[in-house]
């Protein structure tokens, strides 16, 4: 397999308003623009409820980016835009110049974890991450590589559906590094670790950044963010609240969790109260 670019390309999310959005009907659009390509914006209308509109940002080669916002805010549904497995109604969006499903070995250039267990039951570890490798002709060594950057290697001929959920995150993690990618988008990937885990991925995470490649990462456990990323995005509601770094949000208040706090107070839609 080839080595990979120095410098992953740069993945920006942006979309204009639009008018024409009847009552009753919620608009979710964004474009990518990947190497200073801009494309054309996605639309899709939802049910009752906004999930993300008129949002752009920027993600920058050789730096974790942080991705935060309330629950509801519209983060896992931008991750699974660009992944093309929520489809707009109308738009496009692209990664180095393509959507996702025209890349043509696309493990190898876009790594994700976006859900925790997403592996047939059945499979062992190893025959999981080998049927995946032969979907985008990668060599089988690469597997015992990831198998081990992983900590996997005890737990390879084991089936995968008797993992916790923290053995599931680093198998979801192991198949996000199998192609060796350029850019790399994580939702919630330190979910279910114990401490010595989230330490490996925090450095891991710097690690790769420090590489050239393009990470994104979401997670609410703001303090954890504030350890491992440099660049920062704060969406609410669907609409970015802040494009900045975690020195300069901190730096408000005085901690990046009660910036936060801040920032996202009139964008929550599920908050409570002390009696």
């Amino acid at each position: 397999m080839p080595e990979p670019s120095n410098t992953a390309p740069t993945t920006t999310v942006t979309a204009p308003e639009a008018p024409g959005v009847q009552p009753g009907q919620v608009e979710r659009e964004f474009t990518v623009r990947e190497r200073s390509q801009w494309q054309q914006a996605l639309r899709r209308f939802l049910r009752h409820r906004l999930a993300v509109s008129s949002l752009s940002f920027d993600v920058r080669p050789g730096t974790v980016t942080g991705f935060l916002g309330p629950n509801g805010a519209g983060k896992s549904t931008t991750m699974r835009m660009i992944m093309g497995l929520d489809r707009p109604d109308a738009g496009q969006a692209r990664i180095g110049g393509k959507s996702y499903a025209d890349l043509r070995w696309p493990l190898r250039e876009v790594g994700a974890l976006l859900e925790a267990k997403a592996f047939h039951p059945g499979r062992t570890a190893r025959a999981h991450l080998a049927g995946l490798a032969a979907s985008n002709a990668i060599e089988a060594g690469r597997v015992e590589e990831v198998l081990a950057l992983t900590g996997l290697e005890k737990a390879a001929d084991r089936r995968a559906g008797k993992f916790s959920l923290g053995m599931s995150q680093r198998l979801g993690i192991a198949a996000a590094l199998l192609g060796d990618p350029g850019v790399l988008l994580l939702d919630e990937p330190v979910n279910g670790l114990d401490p010595e885990g989230i330490r490996w991925i925090r450095n891991l995470l710097k690690h790769l950044a420090a590489q050239g490649r393009t990470v994104l990462v979401s997670s609410h456990l703001i303090s954890e963010i504030a350890h491992t990323a440099d660049a920062l995005i704060v969406i609410g509601q669907g609409r970015l609240l802040a494009q900045t770094s975690v020195a300069q949000l901190s730096a408000r208040t005085g901690s990046l969790e009660e910036a936060f706090f801040q920032l996202t107070g009139g964008f929550t839609d599920y908050s409570g109260s002390l009696s």
